[in-house]
């Protein structure tokens, strides 16, 4: 950010002091009187396992024949886990029984913050909704080898993989 998105006024970067304590080197807007900390998106992602752990289920969307995971916006005043729960019901219908912290990352592509959750659900009786081009559940083996190689997607299921328990493999 190199302007300043109410007055077009260049930036200038300045330590931002509050009760005392720097927050570091911030851009500042010298007209507007106002430090401008970065704006960026924020969704979740969930690597859902049917309730024993032996299945994953992969989703296609937008008319690409890709396996990715189920992922969606976090909706202003809305926090992640009712996120997480909204975007798994919008889009497959299923019911979350637990989930877990996976991993996060900045997507650069969309200025995106990507939390991703380990997911269990109740039972595997999915259906689509029009956000959904397909999905189906594929064992864990089988999962790794069909997920979309070099994405979020592959990294994040590899990583919930590597959580798991070894008998559950």
């Amino acid at each position: 950010m190199k302007y300043c998105s109410e007055c077009g006024t260049e930036l200038i970067e300045k330590e931002c002091i509050n009760f005392g304590i720097s927050d570091g080197i911030i851009p500042y807007c010298p007209v507007c009187k106002e430090f401008l900390f970065p704006k960026y998106n924020v969704a979740v992602s969930a690597v859902i396992f049917n309730p024993d752990y032996s299945k994953i289920l992969l989703i296609q969307q937008y008319g690409r024949p890709r396996n990715i995971l189920v992922a969606g916006y976090v909706n202003k005043g809305e926090n992640l886990s009712s996120a997480l729960v909204r975007e798994i019901k919008e889009e497959v219908n299923l019911n979350v029984k637990s989930y877990k912290f996976n991993e996060s990352q900045y997507y650069n592509g969309s200025n995106t913050l990507i939390c991703n959750f380990i997911v269990q659900v109740e039972n595997e009786e999915f259906s689509l909704t029009q956000e959904v081009d397909g999905a189906e559940w594929f064992d864990i083996k089988t999962a790794k080898n069909v997920v979309y190689k070099g994405g979020l997607a592959e990294k994040f299921l590899n990583l919930a993989i590597s959580k798991l328990p070894s008998v559950m493999l």
